[in-house]
Parts: structure tokens; C-alpha cells; sequence
């Protein structure tokens, strides 16, 4: 088994897979008779592909057992997909452009105030969290069509995954 290697989450790495979502580097506005500050234009959420809407949920999810092991990767054709954490806590992002192509996967330490925005199409983990019930925003496409792709990897091929608290 191929083990990934893990690196900082930054908007340059991820760029080819979609964007960073943080205040990084984001001058704010001031509202609300200065007792709170907007971050505007944090993310494009890209959902409008065959009549799609945008469908904001909560998930809560739970740490996999390390080594964690990559088995499966998806994708969404019709629409972005954004994941901001809520509970401060660090997660992971794996990414590849072929899944068919160890080579092409990518690990990323995501600090708790990091959410990502998969673009349209770009192949991913599903959620992969280091504490359990990790609560996250996600802002992701409604509507007909289908808008999910599955890749099962191959028992020669499966990638493991150490973190941090692994």
C-alpha cells in the first residue's frame, strides 16, 4: 500500500482542485454599528448546471481508523462543493486529477478555520475528519441529474493515509 504524504493546506497548492475558503488575507466589512465583521466573496459556489440550486447542510462526521485507508474517490459534474468546519478542529483533503493514477493524489492538513470548495468535477475523498463528530457546513448543488461520480479503487491500488494524530 502506497502511503500519501501530507501537506499544509495553502490556496496555491490547492488551486488546481478548487479553492480555499479562510479570512486569510480578506479585508472585512464592517456591519452591524461596527459589533461584526462580513468576509465577502469567500467562495464560488458553482450549482447552476441543469437547473441546480444551492443546498446548504450540516454534516457531522467521524474519525476512520489509522492508518486510514483511500478506497474511494468521487466527484460532482454538475457542481462545487464546499466544506467549512465548524468545531475548530484540523481535518483532511485528499485530492487527484486521475484516480486511476496514485501519482496524481495529493494530501492536505486543513487548520480549523480552513473550509475548501471542490470545483465542479474535481475528484475527492469523502470527508475525512480526526475527531469524532466533527460538524461542517456544506454548500452543495440540489436538483436533477446525476451529480455524482463514483471511482472504487482496485485492492492493488488503495492508498493509506497517516495524520498527524494517527
Amino acid at each position: 500500500m502506497v502511503t500519501l504524504s501530507i501537506e499544509p493546506l495553502t490556496k496555491q497548492a490547492f488551486a488546481p482542485f478548487g479553492e480555499v475558503v479562510e479570512t486569510e488575507g480578506k479585508t472585512p466589512l464592517s456591519i452591524n454599528q461596527g459589533y461584526a465583521a462580513r468576509y465577502n466573496e469567500l467562495a464560488t459556489i458553482d450549482v447552476a448546471a441543469e437547473g441546480g440550486q444551492v443546498n446548504i447542510s450540516w454534516f457531522v462526521a467521524s474519525a476512520r481508523p489509522a492508518p486510514i485507508a483511500i478506497r474511494l474517490m468521487e466527484r460532482h459534474p454538475l457542481g462545487s462543493q464546499m466544506f467549512m468546519p465548524l468545531n475548530g478542529a484540523e481535518w483532511l483533503v485528499v485530492v487527484c486529477t486521475d484516480p486511476a493514477v496514485s501519482a496524481s493524489y495529493r494530501a492536505f492538513a486543513a487548520r480549523g478555520h480552513q473550509g475548501v470548495n471542490y470545483a465542479r468535477n474535481c475528484w475527492h475523498h469523502p470527508l475525512l475528519v480526526l475527531q469524532d463528530t466533527s460538524a461542517f457546513l456544506v454548500v452543495d448543488r440540489k436538483g436533477h441529474g446525476d451529480n455524482l461520480e463514483e471511482f472504487w479503487l482496485s485492492e492493488k491500488m488503495q492508498l493509506a493515509l497517516w495524520s498527524a494524530a494517527g
